[in-house]
């Protein structure tokens, strides 16, 4: 069946609802883990389960070139494959492809984007119809329309041309499209433009997907243009279908989209930083290289991740300065249940009305 999504509880433009997959009913708003090349790095699927995680996110491309769509299908699709009994979105493919076009003028054209691969050099081409080929195959439980992302800055020129050719790609795909049991989002683009967003977002749903995506955003731009970008799509999608905020992940951002009535979210964020010993607290982010936890035999925070309840920041601290890979682990662990907790709280803060005041309260406290 396709997704369906069920809008249960508005606190002014904050929603809490249910997301309906083939592989069970979650609860929204919600941070999706990236587990680009079918893992999310460092843990396995039932370390995701313990964290409670729902949706992970996939990417087209890095499979498309490694093991190869084919391969996936063989296994019995991507939740086979990675033995991840979850819901599972990948990715169109669009945002790697984009920052692999050497020259954007010449190699994005309107069939679709040459490029080479950054793993051997080999020339490639991937289209809308490709796309759509290899996330069938894949067989997700929601798939992406391939889109441009818009750099920034970009002139308004550039913006109209490539969001009106994401319209037409975005045509091109859904008439490709062919899995009945797979849903389609598709990708919200226009750049820092308010009309552009107006247009891309009202010319997008008119195409009817299952989902819709606010894209282009945490591209290089200022906090005050990326919400600014949330606020001129957002208005003019559906009430009554799931919205997607793609690539943001930090705790601020979160709960700046959340307000702005966004649903989902995803981000390599909380894994990356975790390789390099950083970790998010109730009071900011900490990095545990810092000499002061040499003997700081507390827990990260207060959480009830795995790593909290058995591990210390001395210890941590230890792995790391040793390079031992085991750190990196245990922070992914308590990075991806952190923002996990935060959606789970700001779930509980809009049933109860006071969506405004818990975000209040964890910015004082975050911030310092």
């Amino acid at each position: 069946m396709k997704i369906k999504y069920e809008l249960i509880k508005n606190d002014g433009k904050a929603r809490y609802g249910k997301l309906i997959t083939n592989h069970g009913t979650f609860e929204t708003p919600m941070f999706m883990p990236v587990g680009t090349l079918a893992n999310v790095k460092m843990l396995t699927p039932e370390e995701l389960k313990a964290v409670h995680s729902a949706v992970i996110l996939s990417n087209t491309y890095h499979l498309w070139l490694r093991p190869g769509a084919d391969i996936v299908a063989k296994a019995g699709g991507l939740h086979k494959f990675m033995n991840y009994d979850g819901p599972i979105l990948t990715d169109s493919g669009g945002f790697q492809v984009f920052s692999l076009a050497k020259n954007k003028e010449k190699d994005i054209t309107e069939e679709g984007v040459h490029f080479k691969s950054h793993i051997d050099g080999k020339s490639l081409f991937l289209t809308p119809e490709i796309s759509m080929e290899i996330q069938n195959k894949l067989d997700s439980d929601i798939a992406m329309s391939f889109d441009e992302c818009i750099p920034y800055p970009a002139t308004y020129e550039y913006a109209k041309q490539s969001t009106e050719r994401t319209l037409r790609w975005a045509k091109r795909g859904k008439e490709a499209f062919h899995n009945e049991n797979q849903s389609l989002f598709g990708i919200v683009q226009g750049g820092e433009y308010t009309d552009l967003r107006e247009f891309s977002a009202k010319e997008t749903v008119k195409l009817g997907f299952d989902g819709y995506s606010i894209g282009g955003t945490s591209v290089g731009e200022d906090k005050k243009t990326m919400y600014k970008m949330i606020d001129d799509a957002i208005k003019y999608l559906p009430i009554d279908k799931p919205r997607y905020l793609m690539g943001v992940g930090d705790p601020i951002d979160l709960l700046e989209g959340v307000r702005r009535g966004v649903d989902m979210f995803d981000c390599v964020l909380p894994t990356r930083i975790a390789r390099h010993a950083n970790a998010f607290t109730h009071y900011g982010k900490i990095n545990l290289r810092n000499a002061k936890y040499k003997e700081d035999f507390t827990p990260i925070d207060d959480c009830d991740c795995y790593t909290c309840k058995h591990y210390t920041k001395a210890y941590l601290r230890h792995l790391f300065v040793a390079n031992e890979g085991l750190g990196g682990r245990l922070l992914s662990i308590h990075n991806i249940r952190f923002l996990i907790r935060m959606m789970e709280e700001m779930r509980n803060a809009i049933k109860e009305d006071r969506f405004l005041e818990y975000k209040e309260d964890f910015l004082k406290k975050y911030l310092g």
